[in-house]
């Protein structure tokens, strides 16, 4: 069946709207299927900017790209206006190295090592915690060791030194960190908290931000303040004639374009989980205040009753 001329050009304006553009289910931020995923990820690690189309946004663009394409599944990516392929395709060029050429950008060296420090790192150990160690270790001969995983997870134990450690001396106590870790240590203050059980607590300061949550009153609260906020839905076309919340937008591209990144951002879906999801990856590509409603509209239609529940 051919295309109807106005939608054939509708989805040219589209491929040539950007030099990379993704038809992909859901967004960017928030893929509502594997396949749209593994792309966007993809695409996440090697560019910084592209364009995506919500297939689900429109059943005309949806079915229309498969004609326009001919191919029959979706996701599907262009670059430079050429039609590249689906999900198994994508991932076949990036790992042979063919996606990176078409991008023009550099493919990682096989084997590459992740960064490591070359000098110890500034940090701090409070005398609660110093003491908390010097208890330990009369029954577990060692030296205190601090870990910090690539996702920022931290671990302490008595340990023994190894070869590549740093020892940093503190005022006569020692603190193992090991180069991977010290990359990620700089600044980094160990205490120990001795009230309910006892517990060592670390503040680092390169932890990127973590997705807040929010309550339907703290989501009042913030309306009534005045303070400029943005509220992006990540539901379907379908569930937002049903309700919406007043002032939201539809999470998508055009949302966040320009929108700086310590801004304040809370996303919403019916119940709280998609949202969760969308605010964990627009975290992780750099926003820094991303609040999740609990409990989603379903909560806030508690404190507003005009907002019809489903």
């Amino acid at each position: 069946m051919p295309l109807d001329p106005q939608l054939q050009q509708r989805l040219s304006d589209l491929v040539a709207s950007d030099r990379v553009v993704l038809f992909m289910k859901g967004t960017r931020h928030f893929p509502q299927c594997g396949f749209s995923a593994t792309v966007a990820q993809i695409l996440n690690g090697l560019v910084k900017e592209y364009t995506t189309v919500n297939v689900l946004a429109e059943p005309a663009i949806r079915d229309g790209i498969k004609l326009f394409s001919e191919w029959p599944t979706i996701p599907q990516l262009y670059i430079d206006g050429k039609f590249v392929g689906g999900c198994d395709i994508v991932r076949d060029m990036f790992q042979a190295g063919e996606l990176q050429g078409l991008l023009g950008v550099a493919a990682p060296a096989l084997g590459s090592e992740r960064p490591k420090a070359t000098k110890p790192p500034k940090l701090t150990v409070s005398d609660a915690a110093k003491r908390a160690v010097t208890e330990a270790q009369a029954s577990e001969p060692g030296t205190l060791r601090l870990e910090i995983s690539a996702d920022f997870e931290h671990a302490l134990s008595i340990d023994e030194a190894r070869p590549d450690d740093f020892q940093i001396d503190l005022a006569g106590f020692t603190l193992l960190v090991d180069p991977g870790s010290a990359v990620r240590a700089e600044g980094v203050s160990i205490d120990y908290e001795s009230k309910n059980g006892g517990g060592f607590s670390i503040e680092n300061p390169n932890e990127p931000p973590k997705v807040r949550q929010i309550s339907a009153e703290g989501l009042q609260k913030l309306k009534q303040a005045g303070e400029p906020f943005t509220l992006l839905d990540v539901r379907t076309a379908e569930e937002r004639r049903i309700a919406t919340i007043s002032g939201d937008r539809v999470l998508d591209d055009a949302a966040l374009r320009g929108l700086e990144k310590d801004a304040v951002i809370v996303v919403y879906c019916h119940h709280g989980g998609r949202s969760r999801a969308a605010a964990e990856r627009l975290v992780a590509d750099g926003w820094k205040q991303v609040y999740n409603l609990a409990g989603g509209i379903d909560g806030w239609s508690t404190l507003d009753p005009s907002v019809p529940r489903y």
